[in-house]
């Protein structure tokens, strides 16, 4: 079992003020795999002190400074890149082939976008009126990270604050923390400043609300649930810092009877499916138009029972388990709720599948005839949990998908283009995908209402980590 109850903190790996062991579970095995510490109120105050120190000379560091330092990160992270897919494997039970593709990616893509978007951000620039608007980095900015794509966040909030010239406090899910263990030490060997960046492992009651409440932070970059964002508001408010969430998802997914049915519905299941569930973007309200409903829910009901649950060691494009046993019991309850209320299941159920007993592992499940006022339409399950709906005309469509207390993504299949931006335009998210087109490094990536506020990734991203100070000057004679 490894080691891994040291902190990162002013460029060393230190003990905690007060031991507090955690151990880390494989979620495929429920066996420990390591053993970390869980820090306190006192060990943020240390990690604050360091990124304050640090803030006053880092900040006076110029751009190319910074991009070289980018630069050298996506270097390490590059050479280290394999190490990080089998530790999120290990941890969280993506299948290796699903880290490989898409997790440790992420890293990558996030960390070249904002290196291209800080090549052509414009820190100074002059207003018509004559002043000068200066772009700043904003301090030191506490950074709380989600287990579900752990190193996807990770580098949408550790990157923009050090290439703007902040310093930051990360800290990641105690569930998956050991990926976050390993990103510390990439940015050292990348050779940033001492304090510039600082991690502290810990719960959200006690390190979270530590962060979120002190006085020396100057904004806090939150990803989880709404409830837990909901607390990081509320803490920091006696501060008045700034905060930016990304929140949950209930996402809404309209295919018109124009769409491609094979097409559109197979990829709208295997996305939906994506990461156990585990995705807060993930499509999981399936709105087919009535004329195609029918086919639409055999086209389902045939891909989804060809989803298969595996080992997550062994390549493949099987799904894994959910990261823990307190995820495995809420997304029981949830198909549970979708039975009793009366939504007919197509394919999975309670339970664990057949040959997996041992492991957070459920089978993928997908319910028809769900209207929009069930449990499963409205919370957000966080699991392989399917509903389908049916609908009659395009204005339905739009008043059931705007119908949710989130708006973190919404999906449009059509063979109508004009119809599927015209119905984009109206849907309350904060990113639309047509036709199966995936969210792209640099683009903006956050939500409406209760998903949040703030947006991160690419020229966007910097700026929620950026102050602007204007200079009004007397203009020349």
């Amino acid at each position: 079992m490894l080691d891994k109850r040291k902190f990162y903190i002013n460029g060393e790996w230190v003990d905690p003020i007060t031991p507090r062991d955690l151990e880390v579970i494989n979620p495929a095995t429920e066996k420990p795999i390591a053993v970390i510490s869980m820090g306190t109120a006192a060990d943020i105050d240390r990690a604050v002190a360091a990124a304050k120190a640090a803030f006053r000379s880092y900040s006076r560091t110029s751009l190319d400074e910074r991009i070289a330092l980018l630069e050298k990160l996506l270097e390490v992270y590059t050479r280290r890149y394999d190490e990080m897919a089998r530790t999120i494997t290990l941890e969280l039970g993506a299948p290796i082939t699903m880290s490989t593709d898409q997790q440790a990616h992420v890293g990558i893509g996030h960390l070249e976008g904002f290196i291209e978007a800080l090549k052509r951000i414009k820190l100074r620039e002059e207003l018509p009126n004559g002043d000068i608007v200066l772009r700043e980095p904003i301090g030191v900015c506490g950074l709380i990270t989600p287990w579900n794509w752990p190193i996807n966040q990770i580098a949408l909030k550790v990157v923009p604050a050090l290439a703007t010239g902040s310093t930051c406090v990360l800290k990641p899910s105690e569930f998956t923390p050991l990926n976050a263990l390993l990103y510390a030490e990439i940015v050292h060997e990348a050779g940033f400043p001492e304090g510039t960046f600082n991690l502290v492992n810990g719960d959200g009651v006690s390190v979270g609300a530590a962060l979120s409440k002190h006085r020396d932070i100057d904004m806090m970059s939150f990803t989880g649930s709404t409830r837990a964002g909901t607390a990081v508001s509320k803490d920091a408010a006696d501060t008045v810092k700034r905060v930016t969430l990304e929140l949950g998802g209930k996402s809404p997914n309209i295919v018109f009877e124009d769409a491609d049915l094979e097409e559109r519905i197979t990829g709208s299941v295997l996305e939906c499916f994506n990461n156990s569930g585990q995705s807060c973007d993930a499509p999981t309200r399936l709105l087919v138009q009535r004329s195609v409903y029918d086919k639409a829910v055999e086209i389902a009901r045939r891909v989804g029972s060809e989803v298969s649950v595996g080992n997550p060691e062994e390549a493949g494009e099987h799904i894994g388990p959910l990261v823990s046993d307190i995820q495995y019991g809420r997304v029981q309850t949830m198909i549970e709720a979708g039975i009793a209320e009366g939504a007919e299941l197509l394919v999975g159920g309670p339970g664990k599948p057949e040959g997996f007993e041992t492991g957070y592992f459920v089978k993928p499940t997908i319910f028809a005839g769900v209207s929009n006022q069930m449990r499963i339409a409205r919370e957000e399950v966080f699991g392989p949990v399917l509903a389908i709906m049916p609908f009659d005309t395009e204005e339905e469509a739009i008043e059931v998908a705007n119908d949710t207390n989130y708006g973190l993504a919404a999906y449009v299949q059509s063979g109508d283009l004009d119809r599927a931006e015209r119905v984009a335009a109206r849907l309350r998210a904060g990113m639309v995908h047509i036709n199966g087109a995936p969210h792209r490094y640099g683009s903006p990536f956050g939500g409406y209402k209760q998903s949040g506020n703030g947006r991160e990734g690419g020229m966007f991203g910097l700026e929620d980590f950026l102050e602007i100070k204007t200079v009004h000057r007397p203009l020349s004679a």
